[in-house]
């Protein structure tokens, strides 16, 4: 993921989460903000230790497998192993700052769906992020778009910005797609082929 310098950033967009699977509304959400923001490159950044949530059903060497199945041949999409290289729990603010650390030529956009917009200030060293990068958020059954009036402060003192993507709701998660495999259910039309079949191989989200 290096590269030289330029007189223009490279516009690089930042889909984090535990993929734990990854499933195809999170390729959409990367190809829409890709297309929809005229970004170069989404990086896909499977988190090692979520702090937010329950212990992961999948090893981090088969999420990050599954991630790279998932992306293999799509224009513009990346996967990066950052946080599964850290130690300890996976906070975004350390992400962010290693990262423009290590691409100062790259122009950071963090993409988001807007239930974690909602409660993004509730994460750690959250005002951090937004004076560090944009936000671009999808809306999800459930929740609009709209931000939390702190977020919107801390956004307006940053001079940062908060992209809304046209995207349609998708009511897909990977909490659905566990429970589809746990019922012994297809993943036709919800996850790519190749992590099905990967999902499959290594008896991943059973009971048996």
């Amino acid at each position: 993921m290096n590269g030289v310098a330029s007189a223009k950033p490279r516009r690089i967009g930042l889909l984090g989460g535990s993929f734990d699977p990854i499933h195809n509304a999170h390729l959409q959400l990367a190809q829409s903000a890709c297309s929809e923001l005229a970004l170069d490159a989404v990086w896909f950044i499977p988190a090692g230790q979520p702090w937010q949530r329950d212990p992961l059903a999948a090893s981090p060497q088969q999420r990050w497998d599954m991630v790279n199945l998932a992306i293999a041949g799509r224009t513009g999409l990346r996967a990066c192993d950052i946080e599964l290289k850290r130690q300890g729990p996976s906070y975004t603010i350390d992400t962010v700052r290693e990262l423009r650390a290590a691409h100062p030529d790259a122009a950071f956009t963090f993409i988001l769906g807007a239930d974690q917009l909602r409660n993004l200030p509730t994460w750690n060293g959250w005002e951090d992020i937004v004076a560090e990068v944009d936000l671009a958020a999808a809306r999800r059954p459930g929740y609009d778009d709209k931000a939390p009036p702190q977020l919107v402060e801390a956004l307006a003192a940053s001079g940062h910005l908060l992209h809304r993507l046209s995207m349609p709701e998708i009511d897909l998660s990977a909490t659905r797609i566990r429970r589809h495999l746990a019922q012994g259910e297809s993943l036709a039309g919800l996850a790519p082929a190749a992590v099905a079949h990967y999902i499959d191989q290594h008896r991943l989200y059973t009971h048996s």
